[in-house]
């Protein structure tokens, strides 16, 4: 540390300047990088509102106070203080409406900028006296994230009468539902998803204010960075529509000599992305600025740590072609010896790259340590382990060893988190995902092995993966220093050594997920020709970084003219859109415009990936319930899911079992791919059979809403006037998607007994009982007494009237088939129960959305006549 800046942090500290701010160590005058990409000054431009406290009132030295907020805003901010962070800062974030892009050490309050970027909005919108509608997105890369931030902004803004939606893949949530909210917290690619209809969609999309980033590093990620950057580049797309509607509206209103009797401002998206492991922010900023005002960059140090970071080494010994599986289980006799050596008491979070690393790390510490117990210490963990289904890991929490990964539920893994929080766990042991997850840092911090096994192969660590990993070590509010220890083999020894203060630069991936994207902005309407096609993807963070690095990107020399990078460019854009076209997803005339087809649109719409897509257009028209179903288990938005050696056990009994129920349509031999785990599981759900294994069932959740997705699609495409008309011979293709698309859906077969499992109420231990005592079908339901319903179920009065009640709001159908002659029948289908049903549409048992279908074919798989009804 230099001389002058301990003087400085000396000055700081003896003006109390830190007591009631958020901690950090050293202000960052004279280390932070700032700049206004395309501009001289980065000197932030006052909003001037006369109610406003004068700007720099209340400051304590280099420290910024609430009080230069309004009033009203300040409860929103836990400290009277801002952090020397917030402080360089607080000129940009609360004085101009610029987008920024921050680097910052973890524990730096960065999520504090987000909360400064929206009272700035308010603050805005009531000095301008705007009462338009506007929105603000929050976007975070996992759920966890997202669900922490609901969590502390609900109380915080609700107050502000700002009301706040987490919309994740769990949320099953359509554009319209939103109007009520203005913070909507969401993930990439549900809002990718969402956003593929915007036009639909204008008056929701186009008072969107405030976009937040957070972890903005994701773009480093092969598979859900070209995600982020396509949904940020939409939003761009969205903000220019606003733009040239505005001014359109502008000179038409000047034309009719309409005088606007209030000056409403121009449509403005302002960007906000931060993270903690970025090297090149500038290149974040070029992205989201523009011409007219550039994005401003902060990028702060590890001297701006709010704790202090001993960061260790240890190499050991792993010869090469060795296993890695190997080594990862020879680490685990290591870890006992570097915790007593760097914990010091306090609590130690140890990193493993798969939830079976995790598990025998556990096992291994748990016969190891050493750790004493108060008698009140082992009453908190025998009640953490009570709420712990997996016997095992309830032995281990006992021991002092808790586990974290997304094989355990919900609930369960709150819990560890609130343990370890509380210090009432002394050892939590992970997988990487937590990293980038929930905020909870450690005082040591153990990173175990520093490659992962991804696509079929080990890999090292990206540098940002690691940099996630080493800043949990920390808590600001108990310690001054922390240790992270990295683990590695010894010839990556030196190449880790050197990592402190270092990151890699973000890169864009969009180049390889061109066509996906490009699909989805020909669906909209947004790219109809090459030009418009060369026109967006300058819009991405592909184009700033091809301009940068021209040999990574495009295979050009460092040096590239500007005019060689936009015609490789176009290259890139024509290949994408002729993958495209020979697929079916497009057409493309000789003047190069192209048309989204029906199969793309739907492609688009239910956010398909391409290889999916094309094996459903490679549908026959004879295919069996059985196949349609293995379809979907070979879809390529299952391909992250992975079989485990220990769940395989599960996995064959569910498949064959002489002594138990077991799946509708078994497989031959032994459970061996991805694809049969799948099958396995989708079928387990559907025949309401028990999965023993807690992280199967945990899977089993995500993978039935992806299921229902592509079956979503797949009775689109198989259904469409189009396909029909050019393959009539398609009956079974059509019946069995309806069926198959049906099922998941509900959760069951459709020739289950167990079906009363779908009525409010009534969930797998009542529908086991029903149909044990013969009531396996709602006419039998409703003609039992509700006196004997209620005596199967073991339930008191009213409960077999409400039943009844639920399956007479059902529709009740009648079918009359009357030849005519040899070739010719007529067909009449009622509903005995229309009118009934009319007078109670509120309370629908199958909602007022549900569809029925009428499917006609003959012995020969014609398709003879198909109808959607609600």
């Amino acid at each position: 540390m230099k001389r002058n800046q301990l003087s400085n942090f000396t000055n700081v500290i003896d003006d109390d300047d830190s007591t009631d701010s958020q901690p950090l160590s050293l202000p960052s005058t004279n280390n932070v990088e700032v700049t206004s990409i395309g501009s001289q000054d980065g000197i932030a431009t006052n909003l001037i509102n006369p109610t406003r406290p004068e700007r720099g009132t209340g400051q304590k030295g280099h420290l910024r106070s609430i009080e230069e907020i309004d009033e009203k805003y300040r409860e929103v901010f836990k400290y009277p203080y801002f952090n020397i962070v917030q402080s360089r800062i607080i000129d940009d974030a609360l004085y101009s409406d610029k987008s920024l892009v921050i680097c910052a050490p973890t524990g730096s309050g960065k999520t504090l900028l987000f909360e400064m970027a929206i009272v700035q909005l308010l603050m805005e919108l009531e000095e301008k006296k705007i009462n338009q509608d506007f929105k603000i997105i929050y976007m975070a890369p996992v759920k966890s994230l997202c669900t922490e931030r609901l969590t502390e902004w609900y109380p915080k803004f609700t107050k502000l009468g700002l009301l706040c939606i987490e919309v994740t893949g769990d949320t099953d949530v359509d554009f319209p539902q939103l109007k009520p909210y203005r913070i909507i917290i969401t993930t990439p690619e549900k809002w990718d998803m969402l956003t593929r209809r915007w036009k639909d969609h204008t008056n929701l999309v186009e008072v969107i204010k405030l976009f937040l980033i957070d972890e903005v590093h994701i773009l480093n990620d092969e598979v859900r960075g070209p995600v982020l950057e396509a949904v940020v580049s939409r939003m761009k797309t969205i903000e220019s529509s606003a733009k040239a509607a505005h001014r359109i509206g502008k000179l038409q209103r000047q034309y009719q000599n309409i005088v606007d009797t209030v000056d409403s401002p121009a449509p403005k998206i302002r960007f906000i992305a931060v993270s903690a492991t970025v090297s090149n922010p500038e290149d974040v900023a070029t992205w989201l600025g523009t011409p007219e005002q550039p994005a401003v960059f902060y990028k702060f140090g590890d001297e701006c740590r709010p704790v202090k970071l001993n960061l260790v080494v240890e190499g050991y010994p792993c010869a090469e072609g060795s296993s890695i599986f190997k080594f990862d289980i020879i680490l685990n006799y290591k870890l006992w010896p570097i915790i007593q050596r760097y914990h010091n008491g306090k609590p130690t979070l140890i990193f493993c790259n798969t939830r079976k690393s995790v598990a025998l790390t556990a096992e291994t510490l748990s016969r190891e340590i050493t750790v004493g117990f108060t008698n009140d210490q082992r009453a908190r963990l025998a009640a953490l382990a009570s709420t712990i289904k997996t016997k095992k890991i309830q032995s281990l929490i006992l021991c002092g060893v808790g586990c974290h990964h997304a094989g355990l539920l919900y609930e369960e893994r709150i819990n560890i988190e609130n343990a370890f929080r509380n210090k009432d766990l002394p050892i939590l042991i992970t997988t990487t995902t937590l990293a980038m997850g929930v905020n909870l840092p450690a005082h040591l911090v153990i990173i175990k092995n520093t490659q992962q096994y991804m696509n079929g192969a080990y890999q090292e660590y990206s540098i940002s993966t690691i940099l996630q990993m080493v800043g949990r070590a920390g808590r600001p509010q108990y310690d001054t220093e922390a240790t992270a220890v990295i683990m590695t083999r010894m010839a990556d020894k030196a190449r880790y050594q050197s990592l402190v203060g270092g990151s890699e630069p973000l890169q864009s991936y969009l180049h390889k997920r061109l066509a996906e994207n490009l699909n989805s902005e020909a669906s909209l309407g947004t790219v109809t020709d090459v030009a418009q096609c060369v026109e967006w993807v300058n819009s991405t963070f592909l184009s700033v970084r091809a301009a940068r690095d021209p040999r990574r990107y495009l295979g050009l020399p460092q040096n590239a003219s500007k005019e060689l990078i936009t015609k490789k460019i176009e290259e890139l854009c024509i290949k994408a859109m002729n993958g495209l076209a020979t697929s079916g997803l497009i057409t493309m005339d000789e003047a190069s415009c192209i048309q989204s087809t029906y199969a793309g649109r739907l492609m688009s719409v239910y956010y398909i990936d391409v290889e999916t897509m094309k094996t459903i257009m490679k549908i026959e028209g004879t295919e069996s319930l059985e196949k349609l179903l293995w379809l979907v288990c070979e879809s390529h938005e299952l391909a992250d899911m992975h079989l485990r050696v220990d769940e395989r056990r599960s996995l064959n009994a569910l498949n064959r079992n002489t002594t138990a129920a077991t799946i509708r349509f078994p497989m031959k031999g032994k459970i061996n791919s991805r694809q049969m785990k799948l099958n396995c599981i989708i079928q387990a759900v559907l025949g309401c059979l028990p999965i023993p294994d807690p992280s199967l069932n945990q899977e089993a959740f995500k993978i039935m809403r992806i299921a229902d997705r592509v079956c979503k699609c797949l009775i689109a495409y198989v259904t469409s006037g189009k396909v029909i008309a050019e393959n009539i011979n398609c009956f079974s293709s059509v019946l069995n998607a309806v069926i198959l698309a049906k099922c998941i859906s509900a959760h069951i077969w459709d020739n289950s007994p167990y079906l009363s499992k779908q009525l409010k109420g009534i969930g797998p231990m009542f529908s086991s009982l029903l149909a044990s005592a013969g009531k396996t079908t709602f006419m039998l339901l409703e003609e039992s007494h509700p006196r004997d319903l209620e005596r199967i179920m073991n339930k008191s009065a009213p409960a077999g009237n409400e039943l009844r009640k639920q399956i007479s709001l059902l529709p009740k159908y009648r079918l009359t088939i009357v030849p005519i002659d040899q070739k010719s029948v007529r067909i009449e289908l009622a509903i005995l129960n229309q009118v009934y049903l009319m007078e109670n549409m509120e309370h629908l048992t199958a909602g007022p959305n549900h569809k029925f279908y009428l499917i006609v074919g003959d012995s020969e798989n014609n398709l003879l006549y198909y109808s959607v009804f609600k």
